[in-house]
């Protein structure tokens, strides 16, 4: 008589030593979205392609770490997940080694795409490693920590980019993942183990649902990534890839629900917490990206900033949330999430509100401040909205459940950014036009500031005529870049709206109940 083998018991770890083994990862991964950005033009120069070209380094990245981010749930159901987790740290630091050793674009836009594939596994499954290595009561402390990596990689980016390509080479950006990474497998090796109710699955692959998924999601991000650079929908190119993956997508729902075996578990979303959090994770990925792109532009067309300048001026958010996260982790468990998560949302819109108050002469201070305490909110959002999100939801559907969260982050960032482009392009020109408008050849004020500008370029030695020239070139780029301005501060208005708008779905959610959603614990 033969008897199934028993699981063997799974080795006792102290989940904080999980939690740093798989925050490494997560901060490398994290990190990479925003390090290589300052970085282009020294890239662009290295291997004798234009910026625009060398852009391409940053969107192949972002298009294979979305096409991965919603499979990772079913690819650790079917590898196993501490293989997977293992093997994606390894693919990534290997993938960022060959970046840092590439010759030329298309070898590195192939090793990009290695490393958004591979990285795109990091957070989901490090995110549901995490959520499973503790008891629920204390999720609100590890999700504080977890997400430390999260809101603080992509402040530090800049700054780590743009010193390591000004002090070392752009090589020195994808070379500085080594150590994180190498650290990071042999920590998952030794401490991270798979669960009893994860099992290998051996059901057949649904290549129809990943076809479409990858087609969908593809398109997806590469339309959001370079639709204001074709001008939209002025494009063939970008209303080919809006029909190509408005079709994709509606056809991928439609077979994953219909499939016994979906390589995403689209069910997920009937639990109303879950559908209402993932909506507000959005939605914080849509302001949150957008406003990480808006604000160092801004210091440096403006303000005259430098780009290592910019980056430090934008460190005191990751301040704000450094202190405040640990100290949200602790209160969770006494306050209602919900009422946490509704003061972070007006606190970060008021800081976006105090950001569109600002002016031409605005100092250091003006935007310490604002950023620091957009920092604390952020805190105040992120670790409430995860553990309240991921409470009703069983451990044996964790991973499917992150993959989503994630993936839907990313996206919202995605749409976010290509949002706050076009909306602060469009309202240039509108400023523009209007200020324009105010400037007659007949209005006092503006023949005062001709004559003057005239009067020095000649007490210069300037011939009168090429004064004259000179003086109506001064007045519209004051114009431009008055317009520039209001178009800024237009857009951080918007954003603060946005943060408001959503209050109402705090409604949906229900109050973590510390059961766990009745997953085994």
């Amino acid at each position: 008589m033969s008897s199934s083998p028993q699981p063997q018991p799974q080795p006792q770890v102290n989940p904080w030593i999980v939690a740093v083994a798989v925050m490494f990862a997560t901060f490398m991964e994290v990190l990479d979205t925003t390090v290589v950005n300052v970085s282009l033009p020294h890239i662009a120069g290295s291997l004798s392609v234009s910026v625009d070209e060398a852009a391409w380094a940053l969107t192949s990245y972002l298009v294979a770490n979305a096409i991965i981010l919603p499979m990772t749930g079913w690819l650790a159901n079917f590898f196993g997940r501490k293989r997977m987790l293992t093997a994606a740290v390894f693919g990534f630091t290997a993938a960022s080694f060959l970046c840092g050793l590439a010759q030329t674009l298309p070898m590195l836009i192939l090793c990009r795409v290695i490393q958004g594939a591979t990285g795109g596994a990091l957070q989901p499954l490090s995110q549901a490693v995490m959520l499973e290595a503790f008891p629920p009561r204390d999720r609100g402390k590890a999700m504080a920590f977890w997400g430390l990596g999260i809101v603080v990689a992509p402040m530090l980016g800049p700054v780590i980019g743009g010193y390591l390509t000004d002090n070392f080479s752009w090589r020195w950006v994808f070379y500085i993942n080594l150590p994180v990474g190498l650290a990071s497998v042999i920590m998952t090796r030794l401490f991270i183990f798979d669960p009893p109710y994860i099992r290998r699955q051996k059901s057949g692959i649904d290549y129809w649902g990943i076809g479409m998924l990858a087609l969908g999601i593809g398109a997806l991000q590469l339309l959001l990534d370079k639709g204001q650079e074709e001008d939209w929908f002025g494009s063939k190119f970008i209303a080919i890839l809006a029909v190509l993956s408005g079709a994709a997508l509606i056809a991928f729902v439609i077979r994953e629900l219909r499939a016994q075996a979906p390589v995403v578990q689209l069910r997920v979303f009937k639990n109303g917490t879950y559908s209402a959090g993932v909506f507000l994770m959005t939605m914080l990925g849509f302001v949150l990206y957008g406003s990480l792109l808006l604000l160092p532009i801004f210091l440096q067309t403006l303000l005259g900033y430098s780009a290592l300048d910019a980056g430090i001026a934008m460190a005191p958010r990751g301040l704000g949330s450094f202190l405040t996260m640990p100290l949200v982790g602790t209160v969770l468990g006494r306050f209602d999430p919900r009422k946490v998560l509704a003061v972070g949302l007006v606190g970060a819109s008021w800081t976006l509100y105090s950001l569109s108050n600002l002016n031409l002469n605005a100092g250091y201070w003006d935007i310490f401040w604002p950023q620091f305490i957009q920092g604390a909110a952020l805190a105040l959002l992120f670790v409430p909205l995860t553990t309240a999100t991921m409470d009703p939801i069983p451990k044996e559907e964790m991973g499917n459940a992150t993959s989503m969260f994630n993936l839907m982050r990313n996206l919202g960032g995605g749409i976010g950014i290509a949002s706050a482009t076009t909306f602060l392009f469009r309202r240039s020109q509108f400023h523009s036009h209007m200020l324009g408008e105010h400037i007659s050849a007949l209005s006092p004020q503006t023949r005062t500031y001709l004559g003057n500008v005239q009067a020095g370029m000649v007490a210069r030695g300037s011939d009168p005529s090429a004064a004259v020239r000179q003086s109506y070139i001064a007045a519209w780029g004051m114009v431009q870049r008055q317009a520039a301005m209001l178009a800024f501060l237009d857009t951080f208005r918007a954003m603060a709206v946005v943060f408001l708008l959503v209050l109402p779905f705090l409604l949906i959610m229900k109050r973590p109940s510390h059961r766990g959603g009745g997953g085994v614990h």
